[in-house]
């Protein structure tokens, strides 16, 4: 299968592509998705196929506007519409209780609840209007590695294996949407991403944070509680500020190259190793989230480090959706000093 690349004054031949059941990667602000139609329960099992995802792994529904969720969901609460009215379009996931048999399993993963988002990307907007159905779209790549954030990504892992590519450019946040359950009693995080938890309780009140990882038996109500997630080949090692001076000393002793992702603050107070490939994550919190899945791509594809050097950040605000991805990217390793 030949991989079409699309662009803004080509949205209707790509839109016939998600109508004919075909799978079309789409941008948004956070990252790229892989788009089929939502109501078309072939095309939706194609994306599993494509991306090599667990079938119990659920699928984020993209739509145009409230009127669409209305269509597919139960009615809507007060705070879901306040929600919605705030944040849409925007890097918000919402989870909600479907009316019976809206969606198909393939979807819901076996739910009977789904996951909506309304992106804020004018360009697929535009491309889930054209088309007329609701857009499923995780992350489009090969699952279990990081995010794309940009065509070329996504063209890397799946050209030959989809239809095309809509290409609007790098995304502006660089890591997924927040995924807020709104389908039980009380309001629950269950993946931290561009809408902090400090701005929605500043909307609807308390809302608790639940990012366990489920059980080999438990469906994830949300991607990324269940299966490896955002993983380059080489291991990726998390570094504390205070620990660079000691970090880059161990990297300097390898005998292959190590990669190293930091700040330029960071660079700049500390001598990066000759056998050190070193990848900016900009200036802040911010930059840094924006250019993680970049960096760990870079890598992946641009080098052959066996290891990767990752700066650590607190978790508050968006540090805490960067922490949430990169912890996942390393497995939880932290650089630990070496004993003398």
């Amino acid at each position: 299968m030949k991989t079409e690349i699309y662009h803004a004054d080509t949205i209707k031949e790509a839109a016939k592509q998600i109508q004919a059941g075909q799978l079309i990667a789409f941008p948004t602000e956070t990252v790229y998705g892989l788009g089929a139609d939502a109501t078309n329960e072939t095309a939706v099992k194609q994306v599993y196929i494509a991306k090599g995802r667990p079938s119990d792994n659920p699928l984020i529904v993209h739509v145009a506007n409230v009127e669409t969720v209305e269509k597919y969901a139960q009615p809507l609460s007060e705070k879901t519409r306040l929600l919605m009215k705030t944040f849409w379009p925007g890097p918000l996931t919402i989870i909600l209780q479907l009316k019976p048999g809206a969606l198909s399993k393939s979807v819901t993963g076996g739910l009977t609840t789904a996951a909506f988002r309304n992106p804020r990307n004018q360009t697929t907007l535009d491309l889930i209007r054209e088309a007329g159905v609701p857009i499923v779209g995780p992350s489009a790549n090969t699952s279990g590695k990081p995010s794309p954030t940009e065509a070329k990504h996504v063209y890397h892992d799946l050209h030959g294996k989809i239809a095309g590519i809509l290409d609007d450019g790098p995304t502006q946040i660089g890591v997924e949407s927040t995924v807020l359950d709104m389908s039980g009693d009380v309001p629950t995080v269950l993946r931290p991403g561009g809408v902090s938890e400090e701005k929605l309780e500043a909307v609807i009140g308390t809302v608790r944070s639940d990012h366990h990882k489920v059980g080999k038996n438990e469906v994830p109500k949300a991607p990324g509680m269940k299966y490896k997630h955002y993983a380059p080949n080489a291991q990726v090692l998390i570094v504390a500020d205070e620990q660079w001076p000691e970090a880059l000393k161990w990297a300097a002793e390898q005998t292959s190259p190590v990669g190293v992702m930091t700040t330029k603050q960071v660079s700049s107070q500390n001598e990066i190793p000759a056998n050190g490939e070193w990848f900016s994550l900009g200036d802040d919190v911010q930059s840094a989230s924006h250019n993680l899945f970049a960096g760990l791509r870079h890598f992946d594809t641009e080098s052959s480090v066996a290891y990767i050097l990752a700066q650590k950040f607190d978790k508050l605000g968006l540090g805490e959706a960067y922490m949430n991805r990169l912890e996942k990217s390393a497995g939880q390793q932290y650089f630990q000093t070496p004993k003398q």
